[in-house]
């Protein structure tokens, strides 16, 4: 009995992360180190397909038979569809700054106008000219996670957006999915994110019934990486509860 209990203990926590718009497993640097003694952790690849519905197949083609499930921006949005494809293969979920609403007019046309400046060769300048200042907060510009973001884009690469921004345009309707979610939801948001602000996220948890919020403090959009500390605080306790 001892020995199945310290087997109960070692055994980690399947944990699948899901990276925003021009962003990969950088953006996951300190949840990965901090929670890696409790779970097994990958990463999910959201550069191959052109749509929510094809980017939440794929990772659910290569994730574990059940897993939590985490995404930021984009990342939350896919983790949505995949509630839709196979909830009953989801233990917990976390939805870190996430836009559950439809895109705008405004923000279609200027998915398009990203596209274009990146076809005419000028890709990078659409992250640190036009993406930067809503993605981290004013405090943070002008400090290295400028250049963090910077690499993250680079290392996506200019098809990878164009195929992200073009599932975007076309993403299917989330409120049709979170009432429907049963398992239990941390809700997380920077306290300065002007992409996906704080009435979005309470949306999310009106719509969702066993969800919360935590408002993560001295973040913009990109709150795992402008507060590492108390986004993997947050998720190590959404993990053991």
């Amino acid at each position: 009995m001892k020995q199945e209990n310290e087997l109960d203990r070692n055994k980690k926590i399947p944990l699948l992360l899901l990276p925003g718009t021009l962003c990969n497993e950088k953006l996951w640097e300190h949840q990965i180190a901090y929670l890696e003694d409790i779970a097994s952790i990958t990463v999910g690849d959201l550069t191959q397909n052109n749509t929510i519905e094809g980017m939440a197949s794929s990772v659910l083609d290569k994730a574990p038979e059940k897993f939590a499930l985490a995404g930021l921006s984009l990342g939350g949005m896919v983790a949505i569809e995949m509630m839709r494809q196979a909830p009953e293969r989801v233990t917990q979920l976390a939805l870190l700054d996430t836009n559950p609403r439809p895109p705008t007019d405004a923000q279609i046309e200027t998915w398009h106008k990203f596209i274009r400046i990146s076809k005419e060769g000028d890709f990078i300048s659409i992250t640190k000219d036009y993406l930067m200042p809503g993605l981290l907060r004013q405090a943070n510009q002008g400090t290295p996670l400028v250049q963090t973001v910077i690499n993250m884009a680079e290392e996506v690469g200019a098809n990878a957006m164009e195929r992200q921004m073009t599932a975007l345009m076309h993403r299917p309707d989330a409120f049709e999915v979170l009432p429907t979610i049963q398992c239990s939801v941390s809700v997380m948001v920077g306290d300065e994110d002007n992409v996906c602000p704080i009435e979005m996220s309470n949306e999310l948890i009106r719509e969702i019934p066993n969800s919360y919020l935590t408002i993560i403090k001295d973040a913009g959009h990109l709150s795992s990486l402008e507060n590492p500390l108390e986004v993997s605080r947050t998720m190590r306790q959404w993990l053991i509860s």
